[in-house]
């Protein structure tokens, strides 16, 4: 068995599809009118074909529950919120913040409420701590990942 990709429901496949395009950057891999694939690895359903295929009312299916994420890594964190700074049309969990182990992050929802997540790769955080003066040792402790991880980062 392979797992293949998450997939979630969304109202209106059409404004869901600009968004992780326009907001997100992904490419489409294959457009089949009620679901649409990603070249990063998810999917977006129909909810109303959805609904159909396994059996119950529109209405059942929950809107913003808030109980999952998609997670996307952004190498240039900085100039993704300058450009989400433009754009009226998003809606924030929150602002940028520091995560405990030293990741920034932004949440933000998409047109269905589904919560996204955008922070930056744990090598840039790792360069940014090394850069700041800390040591390997320091560096892993305060960003939770192995040393081995840490000292992989800094080799060119």
């Amino acid at each position: 068995m392979q797992f293949v990709c998450p997939l979630i429901v969304v109202r209106d496949i059409g404004i869901s599809r600009a968004f992780y395009e326009e907001v997100l950057g992904q490419k489409v891999g294959y457009d089949l009118g009620e679901n649409v694939s990603f070249e990063g690895g998810f999917a977006i359903h129909l909810r109303s074909h959805f609904a159909d295929l396994i059996g119950v009312d529109e209405d059942d299916i929950i809107r913003g529950s808030k109980n999952a994420e998609l997670y996307f890594e952004e190498d240039d964190l900085d100039a993704f919120l300058e450009r989400l700074k433009r754009m009226d049309s998003v809606r924030y969990v929150h602002g940028v913040i520091e995560q405990p182990w030293g990741q920034r992050a932004v949440r933000l929802y998409d047109p269905d409420m589904h919560i996204v997540e955008v922070g930056e790769p744990m090598e840039s955080v790792v360069k940014r701590f090394l850069k700041s003066g800390l040591s390997v040792e320091e560096t892993a402790r305060r960003t939770s990942m192995p040393e081995e991880f840490v000292r992989r980062c800094v080799l060119p």
